[in-house]
């Protein structure tokens, strides 16, 4: 009889664990799909990536307006309100 209650017991604690973990797990996927509806791009699991090349194409921006600036196109109140639309600020 008491192996009976036991096995009952494990199997009791196993179903519970396993539908705890789904309920995280899709808990989870809520916030980031939220998470990403809120930024305006799907999520993805490497984020350090993109953002390393943002800041690649941001500083090519700005060394394009650099130029124009010093060819004599831009005005330095143009290059600085075009830099800081580029960097965000």
């Amino acid at each position: 009889m008491g192996l009976l209650k036991t096995a009952a017991k494990a199997a009791v604690a196993s179903s519970v664990h396993g539908r705890v973990q789904r309920r995280q797990q899709q808990r989870w996927a809520r916030q980031e799909d939220a998470a990403a509806e809120t930024a305006g791009t799907p999520a993805m699991p490497m984020a350090s990536a993109p953002a390393q090349t943002d800041i690649q194409q941001q500083l090519a921006l700005v060394a394009q307006l650099v130029e124009l600036r010093d060819a004599g196109a831009l005005s330095e109140a143009e290059f600085e309100v075009k830099k800081a639309q580029i960097l965000g600020l």
